[in-house]
């Protein structure tokens, strides 16, 4: 029996999925494989990692993978692209097809069908794909200057309000947000927080995303809300300009990413601000992972191989 192999390869996390043709036999996660965010030594690490131990829950050697797709954040460059097909060529046989996390995404959620899907993971874009076929994204530019909604950013916004809250009124130092805030970079004070968060290279912010979301603190559910809007804004861009013209035509949108999944505020923000800014959208609230379309990707580029 052929088995095939999908990979979403993130900046927080690396999830694996092994199926047969029709069915999802196991899966794994190990570390962070972004290249771009971790460097090779690591991406390496965490996509041999999670690759043996996905192979070994479905009972299989990683030689009977008959193809393999992986999707990451800028996995689509060239040069990168060669890098990550190379690592992973080290532990399975050929085809291996290496994709943007953008095209796995549409992919879980949509297939072939036209859409928009709207990701908030460690980083976030919107991407769609029209009737023609004809693809748009919006975001996606990077933690430094975008990935409005994403994980990075809400930790980022959280630091930088409960900063400015403390310049108003002392005692938000000694607040539950901030003493979570803490544990969560292992610090001892606010002034600490604002050294590690102006440090070089940059922190973790996306670290701080599991505080923000356990805390019922105003800073923290403002900047959930202002996220959820954020996000709504990426799909609307995309949506205006890839399905211009007649307003009575659904366009349907999906989500993907850990901040969709575990919060609930950015998930009815989003919602409701998208229906705000384009009535015609019909959203689907349930969080699809993107290593399904992977796994999708890896059989369809095998069976193509063939």
């Amino acid at each position: 029996m052929p088995y095939y192999l999908g990979i979403d390869g993130g900046g927080t996390k690396t999830t694996c999925a092994v199926g047969d043709e029709a069915t999802l036999l196991a899966t794994a996660t190990a570390g962070a494989s972004n290249i771009v965010r971790v460097g090779e030594a690591t991406s390496r690490e965490s996509l041999h990692t999670a690759i043996r131990q996905a192979c070994a829950a479905a009972g299989i050697t990683p030689q009977q993978v008959r193809g393999t797709c992986i999707g990451g954040a800028g996995a689509a460059r060239p040069e990168l692209a060669r890098v990550v097909r190379e690592t992973i060529a080290q532990l399975l046989p050929a085809p291996i097809v290496v994709v943007g996390d953008m095209e796995i995404a549409l992919e879980a959620v949509f297939a072939f069908g036209p859409g928009v899907v709207v990701n908030a993971g460690t980083g976030s874009f919107a991407y769609g794909r029209d009737r023609q076929g004809r693809t748009l994204r919006a975001g996606g530019w990077g933690f430094a200057i975008g990935d409005e909604g994403s994980a990075h950013w809400i930790g980022r916004s959280v630091v930088a309000a409960l900063l400015r809250a403390t310049d108003r009124d002392a005692k938000t130092a000694e607040s539950r947000l901030a003493e979570s805030l803490l544990q969560s970079w292992q610090l001892n004070s606010v002034l600490d927080l604002a050294r590690r968060a102006n440090s070089i290279p940059p922190p973790n912010f996306a670290a701080l995303f599991p505080a923000a979301i356990s805390s019922e603190d105003r800073i923290t559910q403002d900047t959930l809300k202002a996220a959820g809007k954020e996000l709504a804004e990426l799909a609307a861009t995309v949506i205006g300009r890839l399905f211009p013209g007649d307003e009575q035509v659904p366009v349907p949108v999906g989500i993907t990413g850990g901040v969709f999944r575990h919060s609930e505020v950015v998930r009815e923000t989003f919602y409701n601000e998208l229906r705000r800014l384009e009535p015609r959208t019909q959203v689907n609230l349930q969080v699809v992972d993107p290593v399904e379309g992977a796994l999708r990707m890896a059989r369809r580029t095998a069976s193509n191989h063939n």
